[in-house]
């Protein structure tokens, strides 16, 4: 037998009471009773003294039944008695005080804890048993101090590493810690490159790879992460800087492998010939890629070898000592040393003697005539070949000669381009000619060298000619002052109001008419002399917008040219759409029968644009007959909700007429009928059984089918069953009679 007593209850609490036969006159109670459990001479097994659970949480006892000597005559019989926990201690805390630390954002929380302002916490914290419940429960309070640790997951300071080192590798450059022990390190690329020549061990010390080269890449930045075993973030990650330093490891290159200067002859001492400019790819402006130049040989070394100075850190070539002559020599070599700190390179730079400009260009012939060209000569083409000559040496700047219109070309439709060989002028036509605008051009053109003269000679007569052309009329189409008219007017513009005027001019100065082309709704129409356009029909916004068509200038009384223009008409919005529903909304259901009122969602819109489209709708019912069985109420702007007012519908479709005003001016309003169906409901969707379809029998009159075919199946193996029956029987007569013979006389 097993009995639950809850502990801590007053003495005497029975338990049980026990029942033996006649014999039985005591009865005796062993095992576990800690002089708790007493029995007495009835029967009673009670509590002497309070269970303590905490003690024995089950007590196993026996008990006996026994006679006038003591004996036992039935049983002994097990007993379990479970002891009930009531709520009787207290919670204690296995310390008096308790200690902890925490660094600064070690962890993600809702405090950033900064050692700098508070480094101490000293909290008091409580346990309460019961599950909080204030009654019956009891609470415990101990200390916690929590020392604020300062966060060293910090950025490390940029790190410098020199190019090219001949240390052994892996070698470390930085390191990172994170707050507590146990963390997984990682590095992460900013930038994708080729390689990526750092690496990280399981300490947080980060590593260079491999020797860097400045002059591929002069820095690097990327990213320490530090992780949990999860794989997730223990903090933002830590941008690390690496800078490397630069060695002087290249040489000087040459900037070609032969640079070339001209002089003049007769240059003064210590002007300017040209400017020699190395490189070095070294990092600029350190003494790495600072360069040093020096003249080491030239050739020919006559009249004498140092005709050349070059300044030691610009690389300017100056003249020296003595003006040039082209007759002592048309060309010298120099040969320049180059040099940094630890490499010199040689580069050769040629310095070409020119002449210098003396000569003036001298045109063939001072009048090149007259010439007629019609105006619509395509542009391009060559209309004159001019031709100077200079005396100064050949294929120099001095001999070269550049043709310029100087007069009579003021919209600068005319040329002139040199050829290089042999010095001839070419004029051509740049722009279109215009026989309205200038029928004659008086050109007077001038010929000049790209090398200013010496101060001693000048430009004359000789470098000038003339030339005059005359230009024919063509007859020329209209053109339009713009190629796209734009205009705009309200879409309820009244019929023949003025929306536009278009303006074409003919060269020759005809008569213009004007038509209008792809007018397809027939909305405009166009006054024929003076290009004005009106409104031919009611307009409309939300067909056309703009409304594009095409308006023709035609001459009259000519070869009737014509040319085109667009005409664009931009329809501004009035409020001239009545509000109807954003979609079809057969689709709205209602559970039948219902159980409390319910409701459906609808949407307005109406096809104008803003601020006419209507997001401030007001709603209300089409019918007052309907006002005690829905309501209409507005949700925002466009939409609205229509709510039953009681339950007792039938299972059918209700068209609710919703009357909807958009509120413009002048305010649109519409009546729209809105379908809301009342259904039967299977897991929150309608359920409509499907109806009799035409020409599906239904259950009866396939029963029928069925009894009248299996009757005619019958009928029909009946039949057969009596024409097989009786053609056997006929057989047998026939074989009766074939066996009687007959009697012999």
């Amino acid at each position: 037998m097993t009995f639950t007593v809850s502990e801590g209850q007053e003495t005497g609490q029975v338990i049980f009471q026990f029942k033996a036969g006649p014999s039985a006159v005591n009865f005796k109670v062993t095992g576990d009773t800690d002089g708790i459990f007493q029995i007495q001479q009835d029967g009673l097994l009670y509590c002497e003294k309070s269970l303590d659970r905490e003690k024995r949480a089950v007590h196993i006892l026996q008990v006996s039944a026994l006679n006038a000597q003591g004996d036992i005559v039935e049983g002994p019989v097990n007993i379990t008695i479970e002891v009930k926990d009531i709520n009787d201690n207290k919670p204690q805390f296995v310390l008096k005080k308790y200690e902890g630390s925490v660094r600064q954002n070690s962890r993600p929380g809702s405090k950033d804890l900064d050692p700098a302002k508070n480094s101490h916490y000293q909290l008091v914290v409580t346990v309460k048993d019961m599950g909080d419940q204030e009654e019956n429960s009891f609470s415990d309070n101990v200390d916690v101090e929590i020392t604020v640790l300062d966060n060293i997951w910090k950025a490390p300071e940029p790190v410098k590493i020199v190019e090219n080192s001949a240390e052994p590798h892996p070698m470390k450059i930085t390191q990172v810690r994170w707050n507590d022990p146990g963390a997984f390190y990682s590095l992460v690329e900013k930038e994708k490159l080729p390689r990526f020549p750092f690496s990280i061990d399981q300490n947080g010390d980060i590593y260079v790879t491999e020797p860097l080269d400045r002059e591929e890449k002069d820095s690097y930045v990327f990213y320490a992460a530090a992780k949990d075993e999860h794989g997730n973030h223990l903090a933002r990650p830590l941008e690390v800087k690496v800078e490397v330093v630069d060695v002087n490891d290249n040489p000087p290159s040459c900037p070609s492998t032969r640079t070339v200067f001209e002089v003049q002859e007769n240059e003064n001492i210590a002007n300017y010939i040209g400017k020699f400019i190395a490189h070095d790819i070294d990092e600029e402006n350190s003494m790495n890629s600072l360069l040093k130049y020096k003249i080491v040989d030239q050739t020919p070394k006559h009249p004498r070898e140092d005709l050349f100075l070059m300044q030691e850190y610009t690389g300017i070539i100056q003249l020296a000592t003595q003006p040039l002559k082209k007759q002592d020599s048309p060309q010298y070599n120099l040969t320049i040393e180059v040099s940094n700190q630890e490499f010199t390179t040689l580069c050769h730079v040629e310095i070409n003697v020119i002449d210098i400009n003396d000569q003036i260009p001298i045109f063939e012939t001072s009048d090149y005539g007259n010439l007629t060209l019609p105006e619509d000569t395509p542009i391009g083409s060559t209309i004159l070949v001019i031709q100077a000559t200079d005396s100064d040496e050949p294929f120099t700047g001095s001999w070269k000669i550049l043709y310029q219109i100087v007069e009579g070309d003021p919209e600068g439709q005319l040329d002139i381009e040199t050829d290089p060989i042999t010095n001839a002028g070419s004029v051509i036509v740049k722009k279109p000619l215009d026989f309205e605008t200038t029928p004659i051009h008086n050109i007077r053109f001038k010929a000049e060298n790209p090398e200013p003269l010496v101060k001693s000679v000048q430009y004359n007569d000789s470098s000038y000619a003339t030339f005059r052309l005359f230009v024919t009329n063509m007859n020329e189409a209209p053109w339009f002052s713009q190629l796209v008219y734009q205009e705009s007017v309200s879409e309820d513009v009244p019929i023949g109001t003025k929306v536009g005027e278009v303006i074409a001019k003919d060269p020759e100065g005809l008569n213009i008419s004007y038509a209008l082309r792809n007018d397809k709704d027939g909305w405009l129409r166009i006054d024929p002399f003076t290009g004005e356009i009106f409104s031919a029909a009611n307009l409309d916004r939300e067909t056309h917008n703009p409304y594009r068509v095409q308006v023709v200038a035609t001459e009259t009384g000519g070869s009737a040219l014509s040319t085109t223009a667009e005409f664009h008409l931009d329809l501004r919005d009035v409020n001239d759409n009545a509000p109807r529903l954003a979609k079809d909304y057969n689709g709205l259901f209602l559970c039948h029968p219902l159980q409390a009122p319910g409701s459906v969602i609808f949407q307005a819109t109406d096809d104008d644009a803003p601020p006419y489209r209507g997001f401030q709708f007001t709603f209300s019912l089409g019918s007052d007959s309907l006002k005690n069985t829905w309501e209409v109420s507005k949700i925002n702007g466009s939409y609205a909700k229509v709510s039953t007012k009681h339950t007792n519908f039938e299972e059918k479709v209700y068209n609710i007429p919703i009357r909807i005003n958009d509120n413009g001016n002048p305010p649109m309003e519409s009546t729209v009928n809105l379908p809301v169906t009342f259904c039967k409901c299977e897991e929150g969707s309608c359920y409509r059984p499907v109806g009799q379809q035409p020409g599906i029998p239904t259950v009866g009159m396939a029963v029928g089918i069925l009894l009248v075919t299996f009757l005619v199946i019958g009928i029909i193996l009946a039949v057969v069953f009596i024409r097989i029956k009786k053609d056997k029987n006929q057989d047998n007569e026939n074989a009766n009679a074939s066996e009687i013979k007959p009697l012999r006389s």
